[in-house]
């Protein structure tokens, strides 16, 4: 099952993933993202995440707020999360460590349900909030970033019909780029995102990424070799836009997919 939200953009901001990342590039930063995922099937995973963060006390720290609401199916996580870093200055790189907390709400919705027995406790409604802490760190320079976070380290059960569910378990992420100079006008980015959690094979993302005059880019990636995508990003004075669109397969969704 999906239990953290799937993201394609985590290359223009990881502090969607990653708090370390706060405040990391010393200016003022705020993102709104939406993502309808398996488009036309009934149930799909749709998610919104609106993040913002800064730098502070000359460059030395971040901080950073985060805000997501993710749904499948009759199942919906409500997220705020403040999130602080600490940036130690070396040579040549910049060495980060990031804390978030905030709560989540785990809630089911089952108006879109036709439920043959209402009694069933299974599909009893539930609306519980837990307390949530994650931790992340961050080596960033103009070339490369590499980074590992736990954004969410603790698990999560809810009561529903009298009985103890689990709805969360920690999921482990480590996230990797470098640029490469083609040119004075276009660089070449590859990318990696690696997510570990217990009882589900590991995911990997792959990602390529060409920019030109680093106000247009374009890239292709994979994930886990059975979901295809191409990314498109344009910026304008302080402004950037992105789309990214991807086309799963039978390996991915099932048969009915066509």
């Amino acid at each position: 099952a999906q239990q953290d939200p799937i993201y394609a953009q985590y290359l223009n901001n990881p502090f969607i993933l990653n708090p370390a990342y706060a405040g990391s590039n010393n200016m003022g930063n705020a993102m709104l993202q939406y993502r309808t995922q398996w488009a036309g099937f009934a149930g799909n995973p749709v998610t919104a995440n609106f993040n913002t963060h800064m730098s502070v006390f000359q460059n030395k720290m971040g901080l950073g707020v985060q805000v997501i609401q993710d749904q499948i199916g009759e199942n919906k996580n409500t997220e705020f999360n403040l999130a602080y870093a600490y940036k130690i200055e070396m040579q040549s790189a910049t060495l980060s460590f990031g804390l978030q907390a905030g709560f989540i709400n785990f809630s089911n919705i089952l108006d879109d349900l036709n439920i043959q027995n209402p009694n069933d406790p299974a599909f009893f409604p539930y609306s519980e909030t837990n307390f949530n802490t994650g931790a992340g760190a961050m080596l960033l320079s103009d070339s490369y970033v590499v980074g590992i976070s736990v954004p969410r380290l603790l698990p999560a059960t809810v009561s529903q019909g009298g009985q103890s569910i689990d709805v969360y378990n920690q999921n482990y992420y480590l996230f990797g780029s470098y640029m490469f100079l083609i040119s004075e006008k276009i660089r070449f980015r590859p990318a990696t995102l690696m997510k570990v959690s217990a009882g589900v094979p590991l995911s990997a993302d792959l990602n390529a990424n060409f920019s030109y005059l680093d106000q247009y880019t374009a890239g292709l990636f994979t994930r886990n070799f059975n979901t295809y995508g191409m990314l498109l990003n344009m910026a304008f004075g302080n402004f950037k836009f992105g789309y990214v669109f991807e086309l799963p397969t039978n390996n991915s969704v099932g048969l009915n997919f066509t």
